[in-house]
């Protein structure tokens, strides 16, 4: 009798869940499995924006003049109330890469810059002061900075949700704070009822 327990026992412990890589498992990443932000919707969005911008007219202008402007990059904020900051601080070095391979721009560092500010602010006696983002990037030697921030409008009925996200990005002059330019990408996910 023992022995039976023991092998139901067993049996029972290979009917559970498997964790698998997506590699193991072709289409893992493909199908929605929530209305939150996932992985290949940041990047969706953010494949949009930097698409746009490629083929800006202000990206043709800062290749044809052929100077490099020198950029720095600012997080993305956060306005839904999905647990995406992470997510969002790492599409950051996706930008950064994006930047520099475009060549169309002399790109600092995120993480020096980080260092850098810091050092900005000891020299100054104090911590870290968000309202000097434009004394730390000409400090820095930045003529611009590329931010953005994600957005989303919830709508529920009885038998459906909605969630649409907007993501925005937009390069800003160091000097004059002005928007040099700008663009908005937007999804939906819903749950729809079977």
């Amino acid at each position: 009798m023992k022995r039976f327990g023991l092998l139901l026992l067993l049996g029972m412990v290979g009917c559970g869940p498997t964790y698998v890589r997506g590699s193991e498992a072709p289409g893992l990443d493909d199908a929605a499995m929530s209305t939150g932000l996932d992985k290949r919707d940041l990047e969706t969005l953010l494949h949009d924006n930097l698409s746009a911008l490629r083929d800006s007219a202000e990206m043709r202008a800062w290749l044809a003049e052929g100077k490099k402007p020198r950029i720095a990059i600012y997080p993305l904020m956060n306005e839904t109330s999905e647990h995406a900051d992470s997510q969002l601080d790492a599409m950051l070095s996706d930008i950064e890469s994006y930047l520099v391979e475009s060549n169309a721009f002399t790109v600092i560092s995120l993480e020096r810059q980080r260092e850098m500010m810091a050092e900005v602010e000891k020299q100054h006696g104090g911590g870290f002061d968000p309202k000097n983002i434009a004394a730390y990037n000409k400090q820095l030697g930045a003529d611009y900075f590329i931010t953005g921030k994600v957005f989303s409008s919830d709508e529920r009925t009885a038998e459906a949700r909605r969630v649409q996200y907007f993501m925005y990005l937009q390069i800003l002059e160091v000097a004059t704070s002005a928007i040099k330019w700008q663009h908005k990408s937007a999804l939906t996910k819903g749950l729809v009822g079977g």
